[in-house]
């Protein structure tokens, strides 16, 4: 990789110490450049659309990360914005950042969290701006932050969601009270429908989509991505990396940094290599030969990814919620976060062995997937003891 072998990354990073030092004093993230100070890697940066906030291309996706070093390390190399989410980890993810983040100057990081209520087939509940509120006022006190600069309403998969308005009401209100400097939504399914709504809103500032070159709709998401950073909201990517499972992480990676009007992504690195590897594209993004011809035989590159298509759904004789329950095959092993899977499997109130009532599955996935066999296998992880996978 060029420009950073591993004793250099160790070098800038400190990774190996447990005592990482985080100078006193980091540059104001609005005043950001492209060029780094010393010892900081030389990444591109890019405006978060209206929000001014300027960051570099690559950021960290929290989600996973257990290892408050690792976030200092990527802290010492120049990443400035941090995503997480108020169920993370059952909140310790927002617990490890509040601890790390009490001795950062608050201008020198963005910090992005995120909400989600409940909804059943797409309809909120009334309390749900309740909801809302106290789950985000528990995640600020985890946190130990008087604003994020960026609130998300999470996981969302129709227009009807985006423009739910007791709910953007609450949204709104946080951000002319100072609580969150910016508002936003997130999605990995029916992408282009929730960003053009969003876009339609005029309300939301950022969109954070999940975007690879696995997906099988890119011409309508591009064109919503595009019409999301013409209309000034900033465009974050997630799932870069199409299910983390035999992926040619580099050439996932350096394939979203061509899209000028992807801002920053968000890739979910948990160990010191990881984030190495993702330095090194960030430092140089451009696609070697090698890469290129991967990303030509992309339709037959394993994944664990799922179109979120929703054309299984039909599909189903009991209507089972199959692209939740790939979701969740793909947190246990792509991810390897058996957590996470769990917690989603919970949600979704089923039985250990939903399709032990069908004889033959009549489910075609677009993917390819042996959905029967794949429901089976992560249905049962909801009898597992939630202390066993922490």
């Amino acid at each position: 990789m060029k420009n950073l072998n591993r004793r250099n990354f160790l070098r800038l990073t400190a990774a190996g110490s447990a005592g990482l030092f985080i100078p006193s004093k980091l540059p104001a993230v609005t005043n950001r450049v492209s060029q780094p100070e010393e010892g900081k890697i030389n990444m591109e940066y890019r405006t978060l659309g209206r929000t001014g906030i300027k960051v570099p291309v690559l950021s960290m996706g929290v989600m996973r990360a257990d290892n408050p070093n690792l976030v200092k390390a990527a802290i010492r190399s120049g990443i400035v914005h941090f995503d997480t989410a108020h169920g993370y980890q059952e909140g310790k993810n927002e617990l490890m950042l509040g601890k790390i983040f009490k001795d950062v100057p608050r201008e020198s990081f963005v910090v992005a969290t995120k909400i989600k209520v409940d909804q059943r087939k797409g309809i909120f509940s009334k309390d749900a701006p309740e909801q809302f509120m106290e789950k985000f006022n528990l995640s600020m006190q985890r946190l130990g932050l008087d604003y994020v600069d960026i609130l998300y309403f999470h996981a969302i998969d129709s227009r009807e969601a985006t423009l739910h308005e007791p709910i953007l009401k609450v949204m709104q209100d946080l951000k002319a009270q100072g609580r969150t400097k910016n508002i936003g939504v997130s999605t990995h399914s029916n992408e282009p429908e929730v960003i053009n709504a969003a876009v339609d809103s005029g309300v939301y500032d950022v969109v954070l989509t999940a975007y690879n070159f696995k997906q099988k709709h890119l011409p309508e998401l591009n064109a919503a991505i595009d019409r999301a950073a013409a209309a000034g909201l900033g465009v974050v990517a997630m799932k870069t990396m199409a299910g983390a499972k035999d992926i040619n992480i580099p050439a996932a990676l350096k394939w979203v940094f061509q899209n000028k009007n992807i801002h920053t992504t968000i890739p979910g690195f948990t160990a010191f290599d990881e984030l190495d590897v993702c330095l090194a594209c960030a430092t140089d993004p451009q696609l070697t030969g090698d890469e290129k011809n991967y990303l030509a035989q992309a339709d037959v590159a394993p994944s664990l990814y799922c179109q979120q298509c929703n054309s299984c759904t039909t599909q189903c004789a009991k209507h089972l919620p199959i692209p939740d329950l790939m979701r969740a095959y793909m947190y246990n092993y792509g991810y390897r976060y058996p957590a996470e899977a769990r917690t989603l499997v919970t949600s979704l109130h089923l039985s250990s062995n939903p399709c032990s009532s069908c004889t033959l599955c009549k489910v075609k996935c677009t993917n390819g997937f042996a959905v029967a066999e794949k429901v089976r296998d992560i249905a049962r992880i909801a009898a597992v003891p939630r202390e066993f996978l922490t």
